[in-house]
């Protein structure tokens, strides 16, 4: 462990105070289990701040520019040698075997939702010897025994043919986006969409009958329809038209702290009736209270008395990053400020956006190299080491399978 991530752990340990019995435990526990994060992003790597530069002084757009910094972050522990030996440092210390990894730029454009596809297609291809793509969810359980890390791609859309010629042209690229490698995809993305209402939009005003018909060809096809950002009424009605198991992957529990983005109970109970699970995040301003790695344990007790230990997982919707990264960004000169991107639209009285949520222990407890105490947690809380496995990565395991029987 480098320092910043074993200084991650120490403020961790000294929210949770195991015993030296429960640290122990939860410690090979996790080792030894498959553990899946159910939403989330390989560690990210530093940007190579001349290059972005460089192109700035050449006048690059402002798309051109989210490309190269994008494709940096996601590739660079392909083509430098300190930031793959941080990346691989990363998910050692996380302990974790496999990452529904966010493989799709947030909307609905295929040429949009290829990008992020491809480079994780890339690291996958070139990382043979330490990381796979897993096609398959057998693929996770072998990447375990053979002491690999996994990708298991997820979209943050439906890619949609944008024709409007029939329902069936405008669906036909979910097939293909699977045969690429999508297993799982966003109905909506915080705004309206052709498919339903995201979790920003006000009026709450549910699923289309073009989302209902998007449900059924994903279920046929064997994509896992995901609601994180979907809002409470679409995600209810998304639940009551799917046919397979269906997930809210990195939510929170709007019971337990009421959040746009986390789901009501009336909600989790029709995620849990398909079979599937809601995922909870590591968003402090989403899991409330503390905001820290205890918080996080309180949203998983919820579900589990609620509901059972076989409806929540951890999505983490957090990554490591380099620790190069605030060096290089401080090469790059500033933009100014610019407009919010489309699918950020977000309530501006959000709490998300308060100074009480920007507080560093928070995000230190729940950093994604923390994964380990998320484990020693759960030993802590009670439960039984059977249920633990599920939480942290059979549920996704067997939703996974479902999608595809």
């Amino acid at each position: 462990m480098n320092d910043r991530i074993a200084s991650c752990r120490e403020v961790a340990l000294s929210l949770l105070k195991p015993t030296q019995r429960d640290l122990d435990h939860g410690l090979a526990l996790h080792a030894d289990s498959v553990v899946i994060d159910a939403y989330g992003f390989a560690p990210r790597a530093a940007l190579d701040g001349d290059a972005v530069r460089a192109a700035i002084e050449a006048s690059a757009s402002d798309l051109e520019l989210q490309d190269l910094t994008e494709d940096m972050s996601m590739t660079r522990c392909v083509t430098d040698a300190g930031e793959r030996e941080e990346f691989i440092g990363a998910w050692e210390a996380s302990g974790v075997t496999c990452i529904v990894q966010n493989s799709g730029e947030e909307g609905q454009s295929v040429k949009q939702l290829l990008k992020r596809l491809a480079r994780f297609t890339y690291v996958g291809d070139m990382l043979r010897g330490f990381l796979r793509r897993a096609a398959l969810p057998e693929d996770i359980e072998a990447a375990k025994t053979e002491g690999l890390r996994c990708l298991y791609p997820t979209g943050n859309g439906v890619p949609l043919a944008e024709n409007w010629v029939s329902v069936e042209e405008e669906l036909r690229y979910i097939r293909v986006f699977f045969q690429l490698g999508i297993r799982m995809m966003h109905l909506t993305y915080n705004r309206r969409n052709m498919l339903g209402d995201g979790c920003a939009e006000p009026a709450n005003g549910g699923l289309s009958d073009f989302g209902r018909a998007a449900i059924a060809e994903m279920n046929r096809v064997g994509v896992i329809v995901d609601v994180a950002h979907s809002g409470w009424r679409t995600s209810l009605q998304a639940a009551q038209t799917s046919a397979k198991p269906m997930v809210a992957s990195h939510s929170v529990c709007a019971d337990v702290n009421h959040h746009i983005r986390g789901k009501p109970d009336e909600v989790i109970r029709a995620i849990c009736d398909t079979g599937g699970y809601i995922g909870i995040c590591c968003v402090p301003a989403f899991l409330g209270r503390s905001g820290d790695i205890n918080a996080l344990l309180d949203h998983i007790d919820h579900v589990v008395r609620a509901f059972g230990p076989d409806h929540v997982a951890i999505g983490t919707d957090t990554a490591y990053t380099s620790s190069r990264a605030s060096e290089e960004h401080a090469k790059v000169p500033s933009r100014g400020p610019s407009r919010k991107r489309w699918e950020s639209f977000w309530p501006a009285d959000d709490p998300l956006f308060s100074a009480d949520w920007q507080k560093p222990e928070m995000a230190q407890s729940l950093a994604w190299t923390n994964w380990p105490l998320f484990t020693v947690g759960l030993v802590q809380r009670g439960h039984s080491d059977d249920v633990i496995r599920k939480i942290i990565g059979g549920n996704v395991l067997r939703v996974a399978e479902d999608a595809l029987g």
